[in-house]
């Protein structure tokens, strides 16, 4: 059977394109009542809890999450002007921050966009529906014959407009997002689904003061923390009086058991005072026993607790395995750019903190138990920070500063970690291993599949827990750590969304060595360059065209199309001496965006250095509110991922974690960046999904395969270019 692209095509039916010249939003699109609204809408329908109108005439709108370089302010700004008829100039987004956003958890696993925009999305649509009635009324105008435009609503004939701040005379939207619900249909849309100039990027571009970095206050003064060598370790004996002598800007110097902060009136006095502190303090190390093994063979001498995911239909047939084969990653950094950082103050019995960490209410319910302070009178403001992909070290500075500012209140306290704390301390992506086998039957075809994954835990975010916590451990009434958490993101994308019908998947979860959270696709990462590897190697053994087997495994018509429209970008390609192409494909999580991912690897065959020239991905996340960003963040996890794949490794020794810099920790030059192309199916009438993290696994996989069939050795431990 001919399986190429127009036949596809054929087999799926038509294509219609509908023309409207109708921007008056009479035509819209009823939401019938049967669908949930989105889970926070349930808990929190007011619509004023998302949105205000302004004296201005501009509109104000919260969301729960946080904008992390995603996009995501954008995007919201987007949809919400889009069903208000307005300019993305009169939408002003404010991002996570307690008793003024609503309480959306985390941010994080790519599900802002089908989250938080979709929740702004309804709850703008519903203010236009209560505008458009009060201006009915104060018209003398049905609803069905008035035009919103810009913050005003007029009668269609012509005749006295009315803006939304005179409607309201001052007061809030009073309604709730209920279903049925109407919203404008996406064949009038002006502004979802196209690509808008984003504000942000000149900000950044010309330097001017968005981050927490920047943020100062009259008076602030400055603070350090005091690390130990390695996580078993605590102070011994300290000279005070030696520190004051030596640092005349120190105001005060904090201990709490092995909590050691310095409080100076300058950020440099402060840290002179953390280095001397540093040389001149006796700590108790604990030293654990070193091992001589690889880290995939200690990872599976540690205790775990084994999870049974899928059980097939069939047991496995081990006396007719057709390929074995296992695969490993190390732990990997979120290597912020800008180390983490937080500001406190703490003045007449309340606490506020400007923290980037990823939720403001998780922080405050944190807080309120490592300090003992209600969370009533604390205030969280989640400010812009460095990129961070996952927990990083944000809400430990945050805990810092507030232990710091409440034992120095009336004054905001600045805490800042260094390159070599944020390299040593974040919680880092844990190291997995993977044993993968299957059964090829003789037409070609897998049978059975096997999955055995080896992780710890992806998610240690605090959310209440200070344990979870560097600061909480080393108190005088420390919080004791409790076993990492068994959770889902270690085995996620660890059954083949292909159409095998026997899987088998088992997940062994350890408490590992270093400290651990979530990082960028979770467990996704590992498990797709391992399956989408394996799935190349079984390809060969079958004797089938890498693409042409992922096919026949196929029966999801968005996918398929992902592989076919990814297959004609690279068949065309001339064919280059020491030059191999790689592809990979998943569904993020079996169940949101597809990916394809193709990867252009040379070898240089003086060197045996292997370059990845050039990218390329096919990804379907349905609607799709801005175009261009959601290329930025395929191009982007691209470039991150074989800055993962190729070069990244996290490397300790006795405890403690030697790779504290650039040099120790390389991550991927300008010099190796490939060149990336990004192409996204827009599918207006399928739901929103995240998109930010979809690629990392294929990419891994892609490279893999591209590196396999260039050099001809299948590499299986990451990095490539690791010491392994």
């Amino acid at each position: 059977m001919n399986t190429g692209r127009r036949n596809f095509l054929k087999s799926i039916g038509s294509l219609t394109i509908l023309f409207s010249l109708d921007h008056t939003h009479t035509l819209a699109s009823l939401l019938p009542a049967d669908p949930e609204l989105p889970g926070i809408l349930q808990r929190v329908p007011a619509i004023n809890a998302w949105l205000e109108v302004l004296a201005s005439g501009s509109v104000r709108v919260f969301t729960g999450k946080i904008e992390m370089g995603q996009g995501l302010c954008t995007a919201v700004a987007q949809v919400a002007a889009e069903e208000l008829d307005m300019e993305m100039r009169q939408v002003e987004v404010i991002i996570s921050e307690t008793n003024v956003t609503p309480n959306e958890g985390y941010t994080g696993g790519g599900s802002s966009t089908e989250t938080s925009v979709l929740a702004v999305r309804y709850a703008a649509a519903a203010a236009r529906k209560e505008l458009m009635d009060l201006a009915a009324q104060a018209l003398a105008v049905p609803a069905e014959a008035l035009l919103m435009n810009n913050g005003r609503i007029a009668a269609k004939q012509g005749g006295r407009a009315v803006s939304f701040y005179e409607l309201l005379n001052g007061k809030k939207l009073t309604g709730e997002v209920k279903l049925p619900l109407t919203v404008k249909r996406k064949e009038d849309y002006r502004l979802s689904g196209k690509s808008v100039k984003r504000e942000d990027f000149r900000q950044m571009i010309t330097g001017q003061s968005m981050y927490i970095q920047d943020l100062r206050f009259p008076g602030m003064v400055h603070a350090r923390t005091v690390r130990p060598p390695g996580y078993q370790s605590m102070p011994g004996k300290m000279d005070e009086a030696a520190l004051a002598k030596q640092i005349p800007g120190l105001l005060k110097m904090v201990v709490n058991g092995g909590f050691l902060g310095v409080i100076c009136t300058d950020e440099y006095q402060a840290v002179k005072a953390q280095r001397y502190l540093e040389a001149n303090t006796r700590w108790d190390v604990i030293t654990p026993p070193r091992s001589t093994k690889a880290l995939p063979e200690q990872l599976k001498e540690l205790q775990a607790q084994t999870r049974t995911v899928k059980t097939p239909a069939l047991p496995f047939p081990e006396d007719r395995v057709t390929l074995k084969a296992s695969y490993s990653k190390p732990y990997i950094m979120h290597g912020s750019i800008g180390p983490s950082c937080a500001i406190a103050l703490y003045h007449n019995n309340e606490l506020e903190v400007w923290t980037h960490g990823q939720g403001a209410y998780p922080a405050r319910d944190t807080l309120s138990r490592l300090l003992g302070i209600p969370a009533a009178s604390i205030h969280v403001k989640c400010v812009r920070g460095a990129g961070c992909f996952g927990h990083n070290g944000a809400e430990d500075a945050a805990a810092e500063a507030a232990l710091l500012a409440v034992a120095y209140p009336g004054k905001h306290v600045r805490l800042q970690w260094s390159r070599a704390e944020e390299h040593a301390w974040e919680p880092y992506g844990t190291a997995m291993c993977m044993e993968l086998a299957a059964v090829l039957e003789p037409g070609g075809r897998i049978s059975h599949f096997r999955s055995d994954v080896w992780s710890d835990a992806h998610s240690t975010h605090p959310g209440g827990n200070p344990e979870l916590l560097i600061s909480a451990n080393y108190l005088a009434r420390p919080f004791i750590r409790k076993p990492n958490p068994v959770g889902g993101g270690g085995y996620r994308n660890a059954d083949a969304y292909y159409n095998i019908p026997n899987q088998t998947v088992t997940a062994h979860f350890f408490t590992g060595p270093l400290r651990v959270s979530n990082l960028r696709s979770l467990g996704t990462y590992a498990n797709i360059f391992a399956l989408e590897s394996f799935m190349d190697e079984l390809a060969a053994k079958a004797e089938t065209d890498p693409f042409a087997f992922r096919l026949m495994h196929l029966e999801d018509a968005r996918a398929k199309e992902t592989l076919f429209r990814l297959q004609e970008k690279v068949s065309r390609l001339p064919k280059e001496k020491n030059t191999a192409i790689g592809i990979a494909f998943s569904r993020y999580k079996n169940n949101a965006a597809y990916s394809a991912v193709a990867a252009q690897v040379t070898l240089d065959p003086a060197t045996g250095k292997a370059t990845v020239k050039k990218m390329w991905c096919v990804a379907d996340a349905g609607e799709i509110i801005s175009p261009d960003n959601a290329v930025n963040q395929l191009e982007g996890g691209m470039i991150q991922a074989a800055s993962w794949t190729l070069f990244e490794e996290v490397k300790f020794e006795g405890g403690m974690v030697t790779s504290r810099d650039w040099a120790s920790y390389p991550i991927i030059r300008f010099s190796d960046v490939p060149e990336v192309e990004a192409e996204i199916i827009q599918r207006p009438g399928e739901k929103l999904c995240g998109i930010g993290e979809i690629v990392m696994g294929v990419s891994a996989g892609a490279i893999g395969n591209a590196v396999a069939r260039v050099s001809g050795k299948r590499v299986r431990d990451l990095p490539i270019y690791g010491t392994r």
